[in-house]
């Protein structure tokens, strides 16, 4: 570990936190650590929600400045990894996104590439609304495990822990949980990206947080090209088909808040099989479509897994912000990178360049709390 760098601890080893490790490697002079109970190839558990998401580049910011510009840059950033030759490409799919609306709201989304405004003929029954563009669609456990191993290759430290309270970390370093006794260099800024973690963290303790549970369905339907959704986002209907580039097919969903049930119900999984044929027939194998209308119990026997994740959600929304703490020699700025619900991936760049601002304008200011 350098002399000169600064050296900073990131709780949290989902999209954000590792995101944000690299941005901070990526900039140089700082030496960065990871500390979480879960890192990408670790055993499934439900405290991990970055392994479940869909994922499809997709903006919810709905015109909010702060929020779109963060999802923009993000989306520039995937757009360069999904390119032929690019440093992730075998973790993304380009495609044909199709999103109908039956509340018929503008999700200002016209900054997409091909973006085009549907007309009423092309509509799905009970649509107000729609729009179509070109996307990427992400393998959410390959690219996270991409990310830690580019974090990893940038001179980043994985550690495994489970941090009850942010000044254990702020006096002992990571080396209370890497080897069990204080780290000898002192912990100049703490990035809290603890996802719905942030609600029982000691020091933190974020009653605005919540969970929004999700619930998909996993096929293998590699016939599949484009990716559809139907959506009312007031109601919490959300219908998806994403396409993965391996030929996995993502169907969902759920949106239900307050929600912490860990395991997939099975007549959920009948709704979503039921709501993604009715959207894309296409999920059906290619021989039955051609002979008949396809059912529900075609597509069954293409399931390969299903699963639940619990969208970090938070009141007031995203989280970016600064508080000081006291560390071993005096006060360290504490960055607050959470509360992303179901938008992790699609703000994870934009949101890490936020942090980094903050982290970066925080230490340059000698220590004096803002």
């Amino acid at each position: 570990m350098s002399t000169t760098n600064k050296n900073v601890v990131i709780i949290g080893a989902g999209v954000a936190g590792l995101t944000t490790g690299i941005a901070i490697l990526e900039k140089g002079g700082y030496d960065v650590t990871i500390v979480a109970e879960t890192f990408p190839g670790d055993p499934r558990t439900i405290k991990y929600c970055s392994n479940w998401a869909g994922g499809h580049h997709v903006s919810h910011a709905s015109g909010d400045p702060r929020m779109q510009k963060i999802d923009e840059d993000t989306f520039k950033v995937m757009w360069e990894l999904s390119a032929p030759g690019g440093d992730a490409e075998g973790c993304f799919k380009r495609i044909h996104e199709t999103e109908y609306f039956y509340d018929g709201r503008d999700a200002r989304l016209n900054w997409m590439p091909d973006f085009t405004v549907l007309p009423e003929a092309a509509l799905v029954p009970g649509a107000q609304t729609g729009v179509s563009f070109t996307t990427v669609t992400f393998d959410a456990p390959r690219y996270v495990g991409y990310l830690l191993a580019r974090f990893v290759a940038r001179g980043g430290t994985p550690v495994h822990g489970s941090v009850q309270h942010v000044a254990a970390l702020a006096e002992g370093g990571p080396g209370l949980f890497a080897r069990g006794r204080a780290s000898a260099a002192p912990v100049d800024a703490l990035v809290v990206c603890a996802g719905l973690g942030a609600r029982t963290l000691g020091g933190v303790e974020d009653a605005a947080m919540y969970p929004v549970r999700g619930q998909t369905v996993l096929l293998r339907a590699p016939w599949v090209a484009g990716g559809r959704t139907a959506s009312h986002a007031a109601d919490g209907v959300w219908t998806y088909v994403i396409p993965r580039r391996c030929g996995e097919v993502v169907c969902g969903g759920t949106k239900l808040e307050d929600d912490w049930y860990p395991a997939p119900r099975p007549e959920t999984t009948e709704d979503i099989l039921r709501r993604c044929l009715a959207l894309h027939p296409e999920i059906a194998p290619p021989e039955v479509r051609a002979a008949r209308e396809p059912t529900v119990d075609d597509v069954r026997p293409l399931i390969i897994d299903q699963g639940v994740g619990l969208r970090p959600a938070r009141k007031g929304g995203l989280r970016l912000d600064v508080e000081w703490i006291d560390g071993k020699k005096g006060k360290i700025p504490m960055v607050f990178n959470y509360g992303h619900s179901g938008s992790g991936f699609q703000s994870s760049w934009g949101s890490a360049t936020v942090a980094l601002d903050l982290l970066e304008q925080a230490l340059s200011s000698n220590g004096h709390a803002q």
